[in-house]
């Protein structure tokens, strides 16, 4: 069969492209063969299913124990361990069934499921008794777990843990999910309560992160197309495909995939080039693939919402790297930290999360019919008319943003939510965005692109009167990044007590040799 590129499920050898997981993850055999207990966590679809599956492959190969997958993913949403309890140990008698070793061994037979605060502990201590090998057990989807089921799990794992001197029990465990344990929610009282640390469950003695692909590693998985095919994927077609998606595995995949069966029609005589990559990225964002939606879902969250505001405002509140709530949206792979701050975790996701924040203001301005569509915004020379187009913002704004920014859950953050809205409706004919985001910077940056022109755009929310000559030199350094010589700041002035009419202002100057427009709205 032709290998291609996976987006769906685990990898296959045999099917698909792809890298030696364990390659992103040192030092694993070496916890496993000491008897440790420990968590792998790491974002939706970055390999951790691939990696378990080749890890019990390698351990049972090895003939120095004997290792099996079990994911708990079925057993998400039963919280009374009356119920739960009995189904994990139903779910690791099923995977044992398709085991050659652990079929002979009557795996959970005669277990007293009514005796649900222990039988997984006294089922496992039976079963490696009669092993002759130690047992290894890597629980996959283990953070979807949750209150009574939770606690009783990971105590009964604890108390096997702290008895093996005395009574056979697991040699070694690995929970994997999207989350680490510190965070594995009872929801007890609020969607921010958690077990706190591994203790009382200090049975975890590290933790890991399963990390992107290097952009290295990202070549090596593109050659594997080049080397079956003959096709090649140039290097500038590589950098922009690692530009785009820094080396997120699934993005990586999808964007690959989109290229060679969609885009080229799996036509191998085809050459793929650098635009092939950026049309393959805003299909992707266009379509709001499974993984796309389901790290969307997050941002209905509260505590998911407390974070990503700042970043999308550039909010001067700094975040606090310790923070529960920081390390949850951190460890779903939503953003990451950076040198500037907390950031999206990659192009791609920064530019879904603002367009999913944005929808419903776009699709009710596609029913209004306002904005025009872009050629309404083209001078007789093909270039955009900023002035005219934020012009018409400035109107829309007035006359609206009363009632539409009470729509947000994200309040602080819709006037660059409605603007983007604004912005995007615009572009879908003929052009796109990107954007640059961090919390702490106090500002938004993004460059409308038409037509191989670029104009740089920046927003920022008054504080003061001082917000104009810092949003001023920054739109400036923005405005270097393009080698723009013109730009244009939007600063928002949220005050109830202001007239609309000393809000709403167009100021043109020239600062060091380039034309900076200040829109006031």
């Amino acid at each position: 069969m032709e290998k291609f590129f996976n987006t769906a499920g685990p990898c296959l050898p045999d099917r698909h492209h792809m890298l030696p997981a364990q390659e992103r993850l040192g030092g694993l055999a070496e916890l496993i063969g000491r008897g440790h207990y420990f968590v792998i966590h790491a974002a939706r679809q970055t390999g951790k299913t691939t990696l378990l599956l080749d890890l019990v492959q390698e351990l049972n190969a090895s003939g120095k124990c004997h290792a099996i997958y079990c994911t708990l993913e079925s057993v998400q949403g039963i919280d009374d361990p009356k119920a739960g309890m009995p189904a994990i140990v139903r779910r690791l008698r099923a995977e044992a069934e398709f085991d050659e070793v652990l079929a002979g061994h009557g795996f959970a037979e005669g277990a007293d499921h009514s005796d649900f605060s222990n039988v997984l502990r006294m089922t496992l201590s039976r079963l490696c008794k009669r092993l002759k090998e130690p047992l290894v057990i890597l629980f996959d989807e283990a953070d979807c777990l949750s209150e009574g089921t939770l606690i009783s799990f990971l105590r009964q794992l604890r108390d096997g843990f702290v008895n093996r001197g005395r009574i056979p029990f697991v040699h070694s465990v690995g929970l994997v999910g999207m989350r680490n344990i510190r965070d594995y929610k009872a929801r007890v009282r609020d969607e921010r309560r958690s077990l706190g640390s591994a203790s009382p469950f200090n049975i975890v003695s590290e933790a890991f992160t399963l990390r992107n692909f290097t952009c290295e590693e990202v070549a090596l998985l593109l050659a594997q197309h080049t080397r079956d095919t003959g096709q090649e994927f140039p290097p500038d077609v590589t950098d922009r495909i690692c530009r785009h998606t820094r080396g997120q595995p699934w993005l990586v995949n999808a964007v690959a995939r989109e290229i060679v069966e969609k885009l080229l029609g799996s036509d191998l005589s085809r050459a793929i080039l650098p635009d092939h990559a950026t049309q393959a990225v805003q299909n992707i964002i266009r379509r709001r693939d499974t993984h796309i939606d389901s790290l969307l879902e997050r941002l209905k969250e509260g505590r998911v919402r407390r974070v990503i505001e700042p970043v999308i405002t550039g909010g001067r509140r700094q975040c606090d790297r310790m923070d529960d709530d920081h390390q949850y949206v951190t460890d779903l792979g939503l953003l990451r930290d950076s040198p500037e701050g907390l950031v999206p975790a990659n192009p791609v996701y920064a530019e879904v999360i603002v367009r999913a924040l944005s929808l419903s203001s776009q699709t009710q301005m596609d029913d209004m019919g306002h904005p025009p569509p872009l050629p309404a915004y083209l001078s007789e020379d093909g270039r955009i008319d900023m002035g005219r187009l934020l012009g018409d913002f400035q109107d829309f704004w007035r006359r609206n943003s009363e009632i539409w920014a009470e729509t947000y859950d994200y309040k602080e953050a819709a006037p660059h939510l409605i603007l983007q809205a604004f912005l995007q409706r615009v572009v879908n004919q003929g052009g796109r965005i990107s954007r640059d985001m961090a919390a702490g910077t106090g500002r938004l940056d993004l460059c409308v692109h038409h037509q191989g022109a670029d104009y740089p755009v920046e927003l920022k929310l008054r504080y003061g009167e001082a917000t104009y000559g810092e949003g001023r030199d920054q739109i400036a350094r923005y405005m270097d990044k393009f080698g723009c010589a013109e730009g244009w700041l939007i600063v928002f002035d949220r005050r109830k007590t202001v007239l609309w009419d000393e809000k709403i202002f167009w100021r043109t100057e020239d600062f060091n040799g380039k034309v900076i427009h200040t829109v006031g709205c």
